[in-house]
């Protein structure tokens, strides 16, 4: 868990220096560092799906995670939870209010736990933590997390912090099952996980990064764990 609670401290460091420092940075400059952010998103998405050795896989997994996340409505519940934190401690006050220019809670706290919580560094620095505990691959996804919380925290407000809560329990989970997974999980299952969660990446990046479409991609979160269950299941003919 050393790693995962190193990546919690780094958001919360990146995000609270964003918050305090970000009002002083140009509006013009705030709103680059987002587009970058999101360029760098896009083309770090697809060079994840060509990991795939089966693109229909990929498709298919797509397609029925997707209507699982709209029957289960998954983008609400985010949505609703963001509603939640921000009503109980986004405490604005419009003219005075220290917290006034924090800017759009729900938006941040999405954009930020969806980002974070997608990529095969959360998910592979998180099983090689629970398995023999090297954190390596944990400490470089801090650093990198750490960065963008700052520039998420300076433009899209005080919901990035709280998307440290979502990594806590995302990544905690995932190392503290990292043997029962490792037995399970085989490198084409991985492969195609990867790939899948790479096209979600491109979805964050278009929706909530360049926001060119607007993507329900919370919806598309159960894909992650159809995709490595359409390979077992190939895998037995």
């Amino acid at each position: 868990m050393t790693g995962t609670f190193i990546n919690v401290a780094a958001i919360l460091i990146g995000g609270g220096f964003g918050l305090l420092f970000g009002g002083r940075l140009p509006e013009r400059l705030k709103s680059s560092v987002i587009v970058g952010l999101g360029l760098f998103t896009a083309i770090t998405g697809f060079k994840m799906f060509m990991e795939t050795q089966n693109s229909l896989i990929v498709l298919g997994s797509l397609v029925i995670g997707t209507l699982l996340g709209e029957w289960w409505k998954i983008e609400d519940g985010l949505q609703r939870l963001g509603e939640i934190f921000e009503k109980r401690f986004d405490h604005s006050t419009g003219e005075s209010g220290r917290f006034a220019p924090y800017g759009d809670f729900v938006r941040g706290f999405m954009t930020a736990s969806l980002l974070f919580c997608i990529g095969p560094i959360a998910i592979l620095g998180s099983i090689q933590a629970g398995l023999n505990g090297d954190i390596s691959l944990l400490v470089i996804k801090s650093v990198l997390d750490g960065f963008a919380a700052m520039a998420f925290a300076s433009t899209l407000g005080v919901g990035v912090l709280f998307s440290a809560a979502i990594i806590l329990v995302y990544q905690g989970t995932i190392t503290l099952l990292a043997a029962q997974l490792n037995a399970i999980v085989s490198k084409p299952m991985l492969a195609e996980l990867t790939a899948t969660g790479g096209v979600l990446l491109l979805g964050i990046a278009i929706s909530n990064l360049l926001e060119i479409k607007k993507i329900r991609v919370g919806n598309f979160l159960p894909a992650l764990v159809i995709a490595p269950l359409i390979v077992w299941i190939v895998s037995r003919f």
